[in-house]
């Protein structure tokens, strides 16, 4: 008998399968040029299980997440649609979420946001109706109560598997896994950290999460990936929200040539993704590597992680790749 899915997504089924999962960011475009979603996503595709579309991420503005993944499902891609609180109200946010899943979304990753003070309109309003917890029961209610939070019936209920994210690279520490625990409460699915390079620490958070019996309720994969050079790693930690880079990784990199820094960073993001693959409760890994889409195939290469297993639909397109018809494969 087969298995009764949440959602019925590639990424449910390789993750509760057993399999390793392996996710990506899509960087999205300061333009409205369809094709350069395609340019990113193509790159992704034959790698990865599932492609995340930002929501304005540090509270910089981009093509929309829910615009993106409109593109991305109708060229047969899996996305993950990224939704944030930072920007709507719930009567918005539900609104959305109906639409993606009119046009295929089966994965939603629940976020709060960052501020707008990170971001380079901090004049902008903040809205902050919801938090990511909140929103979380709110997109579980929808999917298993047919509900809006009105309480008014929705005539077809949006089927989502859920994710959360958490950084456990921030103090309290002892928090984090408990944080977690409550987003899973509230109905998350799967979980996507901040990035890793601290992977000693990021151990001590498993065992923590072990401990709780966490990681028998929750498929977690470790945020990964590549750094350009010494001086991007410390752009990151200290500008970019919720990101800790050690001294022994930025001094890894300042002691490497110039010109190799780039293949460096490359080499420890690899590095720790074999590190991570061997912890207890690590279900796969979800590679950023903003800018650089064209390492993530390199990266999952080297890592040991392929074949990945093939997508449901291949994609015929015209010279320009927007989509035109789809044929499906036999399954896996």
């Amino acid at each position: 008998m087969e298995q009764e899915y949440v959602a019925g997504s590639r990424l449910e089924r390789v993750l509760r399968s057993g399999g390793f999962a392996v996710t990506a960011e899509l960087n999205p475009p300061d333009s409205a040029n369809p094709q350069e979603v395609y340019d990113a996503a193509v790159v992704l595709s034959e790698v990865c299980d599932a492609i995340n579309a930002t929501d304005a991420s540090g509270a910089n503005c981009h093509m929309s997440s829910v615009a993106i993944c409109a593109l991305l499902t109708r060229a047969g891609y899996e996305p993950v649609y990224q939704v944030s609180c930072r920007d709507r109200n719930r009567i918005a946010i539900q609104g959305d979420l109906l639409g993606a899943a009119a046009m295929g979304v089966k994965n939603v990753l629940c976020l709060t946001g960052d501020d707008v003070t990170a971001g380079d309109q901090p004049e902008a309003k903040r809205v902050f109706d919801l938090d990511s917890i909140q929103l979380l029961r709110m997109v579980t209610i929808m999917r298993e109560k047919g509900m809006f939070l009105s309480g008014r019936k929705i005539t077809t209920a949006p089927r989502f598997y859920l994710g959360a994210a958490i950084n456990p690279f921030v103090p309290p520490y002892d928090w984090q896994a408990q944080r977690m625990d409550k987003k899973i409460e509230a109905g998350a699915n799967f979980i996507q950290t901040q990035y890793c390079f601290d992977v000693p620490r990021f151990s001590r958070f498993m065992q923590q999460v072990r401990d709780l019996g966490i990681d028998q309720k929750v498929c977690i994969l470790v945020g990964v990936g590549p750094l350009r050079s010494d001086k991007a790693a410390e752009f990151m930690r200290t500008r970019v929200p919720g990101v800790v880079i050690p001294d022994e990784i930025i001094d890894r990199l300042r002691k490497t040539p110039k010109e190799r820094q780039r293949e460096e960073g490359k080499r420890i993001c690899v590095e720790i993704i074999q590190q991570v693959r061997e912890i207890d409760g690590v279900a796969g890994v979800h590679v950023m590597a903003y800018r650089q889409e064209e390492l993530v195939a390199e990266i999952i290469e080297q890592a040991g992680l392929l074949p990945r297993p093939k997508q449901s639909y291949t994609l015929e397109t015209d010279k320009l790749r927007r989509p035109r018809k789809f044929r499906r494969l036999r399954s896996d």
